[in-house]
């Protein structure tokens, strides 16, 4: 698949949330929709990321964004990271990293001089209309929401 791109029609998703429910992207339809893709639950970066959003959910929400995470971890775990830091979003458990793929968030990283394939913190922000309106690749953890609230 070639890499998406602002004005792209963003890749309809079919999925499981947290609590085995099923989740498409196109039952968002008519809302705006953060879909950030991130490592792993209970990391560093992974936990400033979640928080950060947490902490601007309300602004998120005010300016009709829905936050949807996305990782290869199981239901569980990420049932365990909501309660543990009260996450007020959805995340999706991606274990097949079909989501992940279809968006570009999986690929080549390096870490300590070592290469390995892995997941790629990545933001789409997705219009009413399920078209990508923005793409943050360069995601600052602890600054997130500013990053999405830019306008």
């Amino acid at each position: 698949m070639s890499e998406l791109k602002i004005g792209d029609k963003a890749p309809d998703i079919q999925s499981k949330d947290q609590n085995g429910n099923d989740f498409s992207l196109s039952d968002l339809k008519g809302k705006k929709v953060v879909l950030y893709f991130y490592p792993k639950d209970n990391t560093p970066g992974c936990t400033k990321e979640a928080c950060n959003l947490r902490d601007n959910y309300k602004e998120l929400q005010k300016q009709g964004y829905e936050v949807i995470g996305v990782s290869a971890d199981s239901q569980k775990k990420h049932q365990n990271f909501i309660e543990k830091y009260d996450l007020p979003f959805t995340l999706l458990a991606d274990e097949n990293k079909e989501v992940i793929q279809a968006y570009g968030a999986w690929g080549l990283k390096k870490f300590m001089g070592k290469e390995y394939e892995g997941i790629i913190r990545k933001t789409f922000v997705i219009d009413e209309e399920g078209k990508i309106e923005d793409i943050i690749e360069k995601v600052k953890t602890k600054d997130h929401a500013a990053q999405i609230l830019k306008d």
